[in-house]
C-alpha cells in the first residue's frame, strides 16, 4: 500500500512539474487527491462508514447491475457473479465471487471503484455495501438480513479464502508489518 501511495505521489509531482513547465493544467489539490484515494486493502482497514443489507442491495442491483450481470447475478452480457462452486479444479472453471474471490473486501473495493461499468464511482458507500451484501447472499455466503459495514465485511469468510498462495517476493510487501 505504501509503494502505491509513493507511486501516486511521484506521478502527481511529475505531472505538476510538466504542467508548470508547459504552462498547462494545475497541481491536484489535497482534496482532489483524497477523492481518488479510495482503494480498500484486503484487511478492510480503509472501509468507509455506511452499511447495507442484501435486501437493500437487490433494489440497487436490479436498477444498476442486472442489465449486464443478469438476473440474480447469473450472467448476462458480462460475467456471472454467482455459481461455480467446486469448478475451479475442472477443465472449465467458473470464477465467480462465490467460487474464486478470496476476500469480501475486494468485492467492495471493485464495485466502489469500477461499477457500474458506464458510470463508475456513482454508487454511494451505502449502496456499495448493499450490492456487496446482495452478491454475497446470492452466493450463500451471508444471510439476506446480514448488514455489511466496515466491521462485518472483513470478517466474512469466503469459500476460496485458502485457495491462494501468498506472494513472498520482496517487492510485494509480504511479511512486512501493517501499520
Amino acid at each position: 500500500m505504501h509503494s502505491s501511495w509513493l507511486l501516486v505521489c511521484i506521478v502527481l509531482a511529475a505531472a505538476s512539474l510538466c504542467a508548470q513547465k508547459l504552462g498547462v493544467g494545475r497541481a491536484a489539490s489535497p482534496d482532489e487527491v483524497k477523492a481518488w484515494d479510495i482503494g480498500i486493502s484486503p484487511d478492510g482497514r480503509e472501509l468507509p462508514p455506511g452499511a447495507g443489507t442484501s435486501i437493500e442491495g437487490k433494489e440497487v442491483y436490479d436498477r444498476r447491475c442486472k442489465r449486464c450481470h443478469g438476473d440474480a447475478g447469473k450472467g448476462g452480457d458480462e460475467t456471472a457473479l454467482v455459481g461455480g462452486l467446486g469448478s475451479l479444479a475442472t477443465p472449465r472453471p467458473l470464477k465467480t465471487v462465490g467460487s474464486y474471490w478470496p476476500k469480501a473486501t475486494t468485492l467492495f473495493d471493485y464495485v466502489r471503484r469500477a461499477m457500474p461499468y458506464k458510470n463508475p464511482g456513482s454508487l454511494s458507500d451505502a449502496q456499495v455495501y448493499a450490492v456487496t451484501a446482495y452478491i454475497l447472499n446470492l452466493n450463500g455466503i451471508v444471510g439476506a438480513s446480514d448488514a455489511m459495514n466496515a466491521q462485518t465485511l472483513p470478517k466474512v469468510k469466503m469459500p476460496n479464502a485458502g485457495g491462494f498462495i501468498p506472494d513472498s517476493r520482496p517487492d510485494t510487501g509480504a511479511g512486512k508489518k501493517k501499520k
